[in-house]
């Protein structure tokens, strides 16, 4: 019976699908195993002493989960009242409020460090930004110092060249001094700046 519909879900069955043979479980209509058909199924054998001694001990056990229960849900149920009506919800604003004053003093005490340091850093960086202001005037005044002072050098330089310029008044006499005085400038020099060769004067 078993083989004939296993044949006959092979043979309906979509050409697409594919074939796959799984063992599996057996269904509920499916016989009872000839090895199996003799087989009375009872329960298992109990040892009466070791019943006793497990009713004894499971009925310990649930006594003592239920009393700690109890006993746990009272202590609860005590504490929230006392926390909600009791002198504990007094002792407790009490303590809050000694917390939240010690708390508000250390916040002051932090407040007043923290504006002493940072009263100390502003003045600290207001002595460097002078000190910084100080430095740059003297450096500005010391660099106008040397500016005049190079401007001066300059001036006494050219005061005494223009010594030796050429004006309409001493023309004459600058040109009858090159004339007695005639200068070669066609010469050469080696590295160490010697003349070593000179053309005559024609």
């Amino acid at each position: 019976m078993a083989a004939a519909l296993q044949v006959t879900r092979l043979l309906l069955a979509p050409r697409s699908a594919v074939l796959v043979a799984v063992r599996g479980r057996k269904s509920r209509t499916d016989p009872v195993a000839k090895s199996k058909e003799d087989r009375i199924k009872g329960p298992p054998p109990v040892d009466p002493v070791e019943m006793v001694v497990l009713r004894e001990r499971f009925t310990e056990y649930h006594s003592t989960v239920r009393a700690l229960r109890l006993e746990f849900k009272e202590g609860v149920l005590r504490k929230k009242y006392e926390e909600e009506t009791g002198s504990l919800a007094e002792e407790r604003a009490r303590q809050e409020a000694e917390e939240h004053r010690a708390l508000m003093d250390f916040n002051n005490q932090e407040n007043l460090r923290i504006l002493e340091l940072r009263m100390s850093r502003i003045q600290m960086e207001q002595e460097e930004a002078e000190r910084k202001q100080v430095e740059a005037a003297i450096q500005r005044e010391q660099e106008q110092q040397e500016f005049i002072k190079e401007k001066e050098r300059e001036i006494m330089k050219l005061q005494e060249d223009a010594k030796n310029f050429i004006t309409l008044e001493n023309l004459d006499q600058r040109i009858e001094e090159a004339l007695d005085n005639p200068k070669n400038y066609n010469f050469a020099i080696d590295k160490e700046g010697r003349v070593v060769k000179q053309t005559t004067l024609q």
